[in-house]
């Protein structure tokens, strides 16, 4: 768990490819990757596991894609409205 104020290391992505491809290619063990790049074995694994679910490494945006249209409140009730009439129909057509 991360502690309060903790910094977190930045790699950038030919680096993370590259000791992928290290440990995919030559088959070195995750813990000598670990020492001798100074990094968890864990977030190696993680990296080599990715790699092969999805056949790159490149960072995914996360979150809510932003709305670049402008919201139209008038077009969305008129909408609402149509779908509202077309219940009330289909509920009179049932008796």
């Amino acid at each position: 768990m991360a502690k309060k104020g903790q910094k977190f290391e930045k790699y950038t992505p030919e680096f993370r490819h590259k000791v992928v491809m290290e440990k995919i290619n030559k088959g070195t063990s995750y813990s000598t990757l670990g020492k001798k790049y100074k990094m968890s074995w864990k977030t190696i694994d993680s990296w080599v596991r990715k790699y092969k679910r999805q056949g790159h490494l490149e960072e995914q945006k996360r979150g809510r894609p932003n709305q670049s249209e402008e919201v139209d409140y008038k077009e969305k009730y008129e909408i609402l409205k149509k779908f509202l009439e077309s219940l009330e129909e289909g509920e009179q057509e049932k008796k």
